[in-house]
């Protein structure tokens, strides 16, 4: 299934994708909440027919396909090629660190660039939501507690992640930095997370072209290793890292995002996002 929600900012109603691509109105459950991953839930509601539901005409906006998120957790440098672009070893384990909640946004809404900012960047992440509570859980058990899987722009400001101290959060949740959708593909449609295509453009530029079967650690490695020192609960999203190509990468020079910029991200199975980069005001609307 593909779960969304669908409508202005803080109105979002929950909808599903058919087969054909077409957005539907759902109406069996009041949003997609933590509550709605559950395996009873979600069980539930692949026993609905599409077809029986309303279609939404026009292009409403996608919203988070998930609401009610307690922890947005990121995993750096987990592909090799990125930490070398990045010139940081490889990691012997999962690097860990947040992105704020009030960063979290629709796929397709634009994204401000901070004030002062020169250095902008994007990374197309595999982003994994967690369905049931899980707590030192083991590899082998692991993807048992995943619901489903979205894209991921894990938008970074460079500048404050590495030259403004060690605290990586501090680069990675400016309000809008976290685009998520447009929707959550439920884990029995994605299949395996670990062959998983995945790009992203600037400007119509194709500058990350990978796969989810080079990252460093699985999705499996890191939802045991966070729930060693964590309780992942429903709702949760992991965004799992990126492969090469980001604008610090960028040869002969880095290349940063602009105001004016249009950035698309997309993975197998999983949907693409379009964002346009707009400069900061002082009000905080788009300038």
């Amino acid at each position: 299934m593909k779960l969304c929600r669908y409508g202005p900012v803080g109105a979002e109603k929950p909808g599903l994708i058919d087969a054909e691509g077409q957005l539907r109105a759902l109406s069996h459950v009041e949003d997609i909440t933590p509550r709605a991953l559950s395996r009873d839930v979600l069980a539930d509601l692949a026993r609905v027919d599409p077809s029986s539901l309303p279609v939404v005409e026009g292009s409403p906006r996608y919203g988070v396909p998930v609401s009610g998120v307690g922890k947005f957790i990121a995993i750096g440098l987990n592909y090799a090629d990125h930490a070398a672009e990045s010139n940081l070893p490889i990691p012997s384990e999962p690097v860990v660190f947040n992105k704020w909640i009030n960063c979290l946004q629709g796929a397709n809404d634009p994204v401000t660039i901070p004030r002062d900012s020169q250095k902008t960047d994007w990374e197309v992440e595999l982003g994994v939501v967690i369905g049931t509570q899980a707590s030192y859980v083991e590899e082998a058990d692991a993807l048992a507690h995943v619901a489903g899987y979205c894209v991921v722009n894990d938008v970074s400001e460079r500048h404050w992640q590495q030259e403004r101290g060690p605290t990586w959060d501090k680069g990675k949740g400016f309000p809008t930095f976290g685009p998520v959708g447009p929707w959550l593909v439920t884990a029995d449609e994605v299949g395996d997370p670990q062959n998983l295509s995945m790009w992203l453009e600037v400007n119509g530029k194709r500058v990350q072209d990978g796969n989810t079967n080079t990252m460093i650690f699985s999705v499996a490695q890191i939802i045991s290793y966070c729930s060693q020192f964590m309780t992942l609960e429903p709702g949760d999203i992991i965004t799992t890292g990126t492969p090469p190509g980001v604008g610090m990468g960028q040869k002969p020079q880095p290349w940063y995002l602009k105001a004016g910029d249009v950035v698309a991200v997309s993975i197998e199975k999983l949907g693409q996002q379009r964002q346009d980069f707009v400069a900061w005001s002082r009000d905080g609307s788009a300038a």
